[in-house]
C-alpha cells in the first residue's frame, strides 16, 4: 500500500492480518472445529477465541495503556480508564465460517473519547483489506472507496441481516422487511455485518439496515462508510447507533429514504451493559449534524438534494 498510514492503523492492520491467517488455516479443517453456543443460534468457536487473543496481544504489545472491548472477552483485558478503546470482532460471520460459506471477516476499530478514529475490516477468504482513518478517506487495498451515486431507493440494492436470537421480535422485523422490500430493487443478506457495511462504502450496496447489532459489529464499518462519503445512523437518522442495536447506512440520498421507512420502527433493545460510560459519543459532529438534517428532511417529505449538497461540503475528499 502506497499511502502513509497512521501508526495505530498500521497496528490494527497487522492484528487483522494475523487473525485472518489463523482463520484461513482453521477453515481447512472445519470437521475438527469445536463449536459452542453462547445462546440458541449464536455460536462461538475456538477460532473466534484464538483470533481475538492474537488481535488483543498485537494491540496491547504496541499500546499497553489502551482499553479493549472484544466480542468474546468483553473488557477483561487492557486498561480500564483509557481514552482509547479498541473495539474488536475477531470473526464476524461465525455461522458462515462453521458451514464453510466464505463470507466472514475480522473487524477492528479504535475509538478516542467515543469517536471512531481508525478502522480495519479484513476479508481473509479474498485477501480484501478495507480500512480508514478519520479525515483521510476509505480504501479497499490500494483503491479509494466512494459510496454509490444512485438517487432513488426504488433502484437500489440494500443489504440487511435477519434476527436469529431467541427473544428477537420476528414479527416486527418482517414488517420492516416488507416495507423495505417493496421500496427497493432488491435485498441481500450474506451474514456478516462488518462486510455489509464495507460493501456500502464500496458502492456494491446503496444502503444497509439491521437490528440487534453490537458495537463490535458496526464500529469499523461505520467509519469506512463515512470516509467514503456515506451516512450512518440509527433508525431515526441520529448518530448514536454504536450502542443502540439498530443501524442504517447508505449514500446520502438512499439513507434519507431508508430513514423515512425505518423511523417508525426505532427503539429496539436497551443500551447493553458493555456500552462504556466513560466513552460517550461526542455531542456534536459533522456526521451527526448531517444525519439529523437528512432525517428531518425525509420526515417532512422535503427533497433530499440539499442534504447531498451538505455531504459534499462536509467531505474534505
Amino acid at each position: 500500500m502506497a499511502q502513509a498510514l497512521h501508526p495505530m492503523l498500521n497496528t490494527a492492520i497487522k492484528a487483522a492480518r494475523a487473525a485472518g491467517a489463523l482463520i484461513n488455516r482453521a477453515s481447512m479443517d472445519l470437521d475438527l472445529l469445536k463449536v459452542n453456543a453462547k445462546a440458541p443460534n449464536d455460536f462461538v468457536t475456538e477460532v473466534d477465541q484464538a483470533a481475538e487473543r492474537v488481535i488483543i496481544d498485537t494491540l496491547l504489545a504496541a499500546y499497553p495503556g489502551h482499553a479493549i472491548l472484544g466480542e468474546e472477552t468483553g473488557r477483561t483485558r487492557g486498561a480500564k480508564d483509557s481514552e482509547y478503546l479498541w473495539i474488536i470482532d475477531p470473526l464476524d460471520g461465525t455461522t458462515n465460517f462453521i458451514h464453510g460459506l466464505p463470507v466472514y471477516g475480522v473487524s477492528i476499530a479504535l475509538a478516542h473519547r467515543g469517536q471512531v478514529q481508525q478502522a480495519v475490516v479484513y476479508d481473509p477468504t479474498r485477501n480484501d483489506l478495507f480500512f480508514a482513518s478519520k479525515g483521510r478517506g476509505a480504501f479497499l487495498n490500494d483503491k479509494r472507496l466512494r459510496v454509490s451515486k444512485r438517487l432513488r431507493l426504488a433502484e437500489s440494492l440494500v443489504g440487511t441481516g435477519f434476527p436469529f436470537r431467541k427473544g428477537d421480535d420476528f414479527p416486527r422485523y418482517m414488517r420492516i422487511f416488507e416495507s423495505v422490500m417493496k421500496s427497493c430493487a432488491g435485498l441481500r443478506r450474506p451474514g456478516a455485518a462488518a462486510l455489509d457495511l464495507c460493501y456500502v462504502a464500496a458502492g456494491y450496496y446503496d444502503g444497509f439496515f439491521e437490528t440487534g447489532l453490537s458495537a463490535w459489529d458496526v464500529a469499523a464499518g461505520s467509519l469506512i462508510i463515512t470516509e467514503a462519503g456515506g451516512l450512518v445512523g440509527n433508525f431515526t437518522g441520529e448518530a448514536d447507533y454504536l450502542y443502540r442495536r439498530e443501524v442504517v447506512a447508505g449514500n446520502p440520498k438512499v439513507f434519507a429514504q431508508l430513514v423515512t421507512i425505518l423511523a417508525p420502527h426505532t427503539g429496539v433493545g436497551e443500551v447493553p451493559s458493555h456500552a462504556p460510560a466513560a466513552d460517550p459519543l461526542p455531542a456534536a459532529t459533522p456526521e451527526r449534524a448531517l444525519a439529523k438534517a437528512v432525517a428531518a428532511e425525509a420526515a417532512a417529505g422535503a427533497p433530499a438534494a440539499p442534504a447531498a449538497s451538505q455531504a459534499r461540503k462536509t467531505d474534505p475528499h
